[in-house]
């Protein structure tokens, strides 16, 4: 009986970090901008986590624990590897027509030409929080960093795009790019 009861509670645990695969995978792929190399690092963080989910005190801090391991996993690749890589967000066109599509691929580069010049701590912290939708406090937790300083990253980021982005749809004549607050 205890044998099904260890078995069934991994067959949950599993699930769980299944589940979050996705997520794991599209902020990786943020930061690295590969898709074997974020498949690489997912992974990585997943058995990882596997091999230490006992040092998992809360299952509702999974997430934020999940990223730690991500972003760990990340910084180690980047110490192996001795550069730096540029991080940048990704984009999502939806059912339109061509002309539409190739308006919305020309504002997503222009947005991940912007992100990609942010300082690898401030890309880390937008992707964070807007691609990965964790809290201020999630992302302090993941990136081992106070509050305060998530904040002010997040907030000199989302300045530097402002005005970049500006700068760029001005410079491009285009008045159809509209900047609004996501958070």
């Amino acid at each position: 009986m205890k044998l099904i009861k260890r078995l069934l509670k991994q067959q949950e645990i599993d699930d769980e970090l299944e589940s979050r695969r996705d997520r794991l995978y599209r902020v990786a792929w943020s930061w690295c901008r590969d898709s074997h190399l974020a498949d690489d690092l997912t992974q990585q963080a997943l058995i990882k986590a596997l091999q230490n989910i006992a040092s998992l005190r809360d299952r509702k801090m999974l997430d934020t624990w999940l990223f730690r391991i991500l972003s760990n996993c990340w910084k180690d690749h980047l110490r192996a590897q001795k550069e730096t890589i540029d991080i940048d967000d990704a984009g999502l066109i939806g059912n339109s027509s061509p002309e539409e599509q190739h308006h919305e691929s020309q504002i997503v580069l222009r947005i991940r030409r912007a992100i990609a010049e942010l300082p690898e701590k401030q890309r880390q912290v937008v992707t964070l929080v807007d691609l990965a939708e964790l809290t201020y406090n999630e992302v302090s937790e993941a990136l081992e960093i106070p509050i305060g300083t998530v904040m002010s990253r997040l907030c000199r980021a989302r300045q530097t795009l402002r005005s970049s982005l500006v700068e760029l749809n001005q410079s491009h004549g285009n008045t159809g790019l509209r900047l609004r607050r996501v958070k």
